[in-house]
């Protein structure tokens, strides 16, 4: 699974906010410090689709706002808020 999100860093609390053009808008605690913000980021989607941090990569946008992050075999959703709800699941493909 691939995100295009947009971070805000240095916000209130970490969350999901919404639309930011054709991106999800994240706001994270973290400050964009030395790449802290980056691994809060990968921390916080690990966590919010139930994989291991090192599952969670940086494709693209390292020292922006505009960043891709690719998700090995996301074990779940993260709940969104309710304009982001979409009618998806995750399936396993059994043979």
């Amino acid at each position: 699974m691939t995100l295009s999100l947009h971070v805000q860093p240095k916000a209130a609390k970490d969350e999901w906010a919404g639309l930011h053009g054709e991106r999800l808008k994240l706001r994270i605690k973290a400050a964009p410090i030395d790449g802290k913000a980056n691994q809060h980021l990968l921390g916080f989607i690990a966590d919010e689709f139930a994989v291991s941090k090192s599952a969670c990569k940086l494709i693209s946008g390292e020292s922006g706002r505009e960043k891709r992050i690719a998700i090995s075999a996301p074990k779940k959703l993260p709940v969104l808020p309710d304009a982001l709800q979409f009618d998806i699941s995750l399936t396993t493909r059994h043979r």
